[in-house]
């Protein structure tokens, strides 16, 4: 059951020029607990619904987002100059998430899909790429699993967490899944870091400070921990729980990104809406309000990296705009370009 925002929510008139766009104009928050709330609006972006979008990643580079519908095993690119998105799907790699960049290699991208990590070649605009090669497999222990979130830390190392398969019972009722590190040698060892996790969720490494922020979406809370030299992690804290009066919300917790001041953008599946979390009061900030009931994830870019870019999943008899991706503008804050995968042979 969803909770709905409080906020006030007006819609305003679609633009002649482009019809498929849809303008909200949300107020600024007027009670004292989320006080710091700053006025913004929400716009849909003219893109396929998707109906499992996932992973949102800024590219510098291109000034495109790049993301995934994990169910319609697609990746996607969303190009800022034309304001137009690019779909496309790959022989084999069915389901799909996450998508990463690559360091040095435009066109070739990381992919989560089942239990395995791919290198796909792609130009960004053709309705087909192609797999290049396994860079990973987790084996036959984890035919069970597919992968789920995945992102790269500040010195090229991908993290990425896996579930069990949704054709193998309730996700939310299961701790099959782990979370791995994957330091960038294809076929080389990876590592694992968390084992006893329900659904593997958003993780982020806000600047200037040697915490990991993770989520499983099942336990109602974001972990935070120390990260070692070598990428490990270790005093495991419930940064942040979700529960109120010792009860669910009505939503979890799904994916998640960090602006530059280190506030935390918390994605909720089934509560229409992004939590802005302070790091130093562990407090709720701001809500945003999607209007799509799945909010999946969440990423700062754009040229002036101050637009919050968001995914969302298309489920059930849900009508549109869900599955949109939508572009959030006028919060006051920045994020930094994600960081890219360094692969070596």
């Amino acid at each position: 059951m969803s909770r709905q925002s409080d906020r006030p929510i007006a819609t305003v008139a679609l633009s002649p020029s482009v019809a498929l766009w849809l303008l909200f104009l949300i107020g600024s928050v007027s009670s004292s607990t989320h006080a710091m709330a700053a006025e913004y609006s929400v716009e849909q972006l003219p893109s396929p619904l998707s109906q499992l979008g996932e992973g949102p990643v800024w590219d510098v580079d291109t000034q495109s987002l790049y993301y995934v519908d994990i169910n319609g095993a697609a990746i996607l690119r969303y190009d800022y100059a034309e304001n137009k998105t690019y779909s496309a799907k790959i022989d084999g790699v069915d389901p799909i998430s996450p998508i990463i960049l690559v360091q040095g290699k435009p066109g070739q991208y990381v992919l989560g899909t089942g239990n395995k990590i791919v290198l796909v070649n792609w130009d960004g605009r053709s309705e087909r790429g192609t797999l290049v090669k396994t860079l990973y497999d987790l084996g036959e222990s984890e035919k069970h699993v597919r992968f789920n979130d995945g992102k790269v830390d500040p010195q090229g190392r991908l993290y990425a967490g896996t579930m069990q398969l949704e054709t193998l019972g309730d996700i939310m009722q299961q701790k099959e899944g782990k979370l791995f590190r994957f330091d960038g040698k294809a076929g080389g060892e990876f590592h694992l870091l968390k084992a006893g996790v329900s659904i593997s969720n958003g993780l982020t490494w806000p600047e200037n400070s040697n915490k990991f922020y993770y989520i499983d979406s099942v336990a109602l809370d974001i972990k935070e921990y120390d990260v070692l030299e070598n990428g490990d992690l270790q005093n495991e804290t419930v940064f942040y729980d979700l529960r109120v009066d010792g009860k669910s919300p009505g939503y979890v917790a799904d994916g998640m990104t960090h602006d530059n001041d280190g506030n935390l953008y918390v994605a909720t599946w089934g509560g229409s809406k992004l939590l802005k979390i302070n790091p130093k009061s562990k407090k709720i900030e701001q809500e945003i309000a999607i209007p799509a009931k799945q909010v999946t994830s969440a990423a700062f870019g754009g040229p002036q990296m101050d637009e919050l870019f968001v995914t969302t999943a298309h489920t059930g008899n849900q009508d549109p705009p869900a599955g949109a991706l939508f572009r959030v503008t006028g919060l006051g804050a920045r994020g930094k370009p994600m960081d890219k995968m360094i692969l070596r042979d």
